[in-house]
């Protein structure tokens, strides 16, 4: 399928209450570049694009004109699983991701096999000067290295983060709060020493109130901390 065809499906697949309700959702995406496939939808259509083998002209039409299109793209990246091929597309593509979505959902597999591999491209991601590049960098960090691989120096990363960015520090707050969940005594003393700037600070304690993973007692003594 060339692009004018992908995007002629993806409005077959339109559903222009959801397309209006992702709108307050992505408000850093225009609301005419949202044509509103659930998605659902949209893994389906990527899983039937990878079994046909036929995405590299889409894969290789950066910057694409719809969210939907960006969506369809991180869901077919993310059944690639060829590890070093994987991470050419991903680097390919995350400089043209805007938006949380997109980026939150973009969880390639290869990455999961082999997450030591990762390792060195999410340091250079994590120093990027785009948003969602950073975002995702945290989020890869969350994803593969809380629980077996988890290591200081990992939340040492996400700790030296200083930016004025909400989606960042957002995703800072809540990799803190998901490792308070997992890795409570190790995490706690970015809190009591006051690691964080006290916005993200505040918010990962905010997040970690409301987790059911986070005992009681616990977040009793992490209210005292906020700022």
């Amino acid at each position: 399928m060339n692009r004018d065809e992908i995007v002629a499906e993806l409005y077959r697949l339109q559903d222009k209450k959801y397309a209006a309700f992702q709108a307050k959702l992505i408000p850093t995406v225009e609301t005419d570049r949202i044509i509103g496939v659930r998605t659902p939808e949209l893994r389906t259509f990527a899983r039937k694009l990878v079994k046909d083998k036929d995405t590299t002209s889409f894969l290789t039409s950066l910057p694409h004109q719809y969210f939907d299109e960006d969506q369809l793209h991180a869901f077919v990246v993310s059944l690639e699983k060829d590890f070093d091929k994987c991470i050419s597309e991903t680097e390919a593509f995350l400089p043209f991701i805007d938006n949380w979505a997109t980026c939150d959902q973009f969880s390639p597999k290869a990455f999961k096999k082999e997450p030591e591999k990762l390792i060195p491209y999410i340091c250079t991601w994590i120093r990027s000067d785009k948003v969602y590049t950073v975002r995702f960098a945290i989020g890869m960090l969350m994803q593969h290295f809380l629980d077996k691989r988890f290591d200081s120096k990992y939340a040492d990363m996400v700790a030296a983060v200083r930016t004025e960015e909400y989606y960042i520090n957002m995703m800072i707050a809540w990799y803190f709060a998901t490792a308070l969940a997992k890795q409570y005594v190790f995490i706690l003393p970015y809190l009591e020493g006051k690691k964080l700037n006290d916005w993200t600070h505040n918010k990962a304690i905010q997040k970690s109130m409301e987790s059911n993973r986070i005992s009681a007692v616990q977040k009793a003594y992490l209210k005292t901390l906020k700022i």
